[in-house]
């Protein structure tokens, strides 16, 4: 039995699915994980042929004018005086350490000893705190506590040698070791997390020293 609204022969023609024009549209979409900003632009094998130099230069090409990032007004000031507090900081403790020497007392009576030790020692657990939570959390700003961790824990073994009476010594030196292996941990392990981003920014050579690395500013 013929339908009493036949569909067009044309009509049918033009809305018929087209096998080849299916693929051609499935060879079109983007894979998954690949950028489609930029993989026209710049391709992964153009880039795994680039030298360590042509990485340094294209990723400085495309970082952010420093321009537009230098702190203006009292910040700037601030930044701008580093160098010259710090200059002048270290010239001026040179005769002060030699003025201290020859007038300091062999012994002396603390005002309040319990405060000053609870004052370093909650400090101290403060930046161990802030260093493991950032690690936890795996932020770049963790360097900071865990090489002020590192500083702070060398200041603590100082001090405990030092302020030791003799029947305490040994059990200070014992503390001050562990406390300086501590130390050594978190300091280098600081220096490498800026070394690695150095290298993977390509900002360093391998092999080459952190000294080498400039001041980003």
């Amino acid at each position: 039995m013929r339908s009493p609204n036949p569909m067009p022969r044309e009509y049918s023609r033009s809305r018929r699915p087209h096998k080849r024009a299916g693929q051609l549209n499935m060879a079109r979409e983007e894979p998954k994980g690949v950028p489609t900003m930029t993989k026209n632009v710049l391709s992964d094998a153009q880039i795994a042929a680039l030298t360590s130099a042509q990485r340094r230069e294209l990723i400085q090409r495309l970082e952010r004018p420093m321009a537009d990032l230098r702190p203006k007004g009292f910040a700037a000031k601030l930044t701008q005086a580093h160098l010259g507090l710090m200059t002048g900081g270290a010239v001026f403790m040179i005769p002060w350490i030699v003025y201290l020497s020859f007038t300091l007392p062999e012994n002396y009576t603390v005002r309040d000893w319990p405060l000053t030790w609870l004052g370093f020692d909650s400090l101290l657990v403060v930046f161990m705190a802030a260093t493991a939570i950032l690690t936890w959390l795996h932020r770049q700003v963790l360097v900071l506590p865990a090489f002020t961790t590192g500083i702070l824990l060398l200041c603590d073994a100082w001090f405990d040698v030092t302020t030791a009476s003799p029947e305490e010594f040994r059990s200070s030196v014992v503390t001050a070791l562990l406390g300086g292996i501590l130390a050594f941990v978190l300091i280098i392990g600081a220096v490498s997390l800026v070394r690695l981003n150095a290298r993977r920014l390509w900002l360093l050579d391998p092999g080459q020293s952190l000294w080498r690395l400039p001041l980003l500013s």
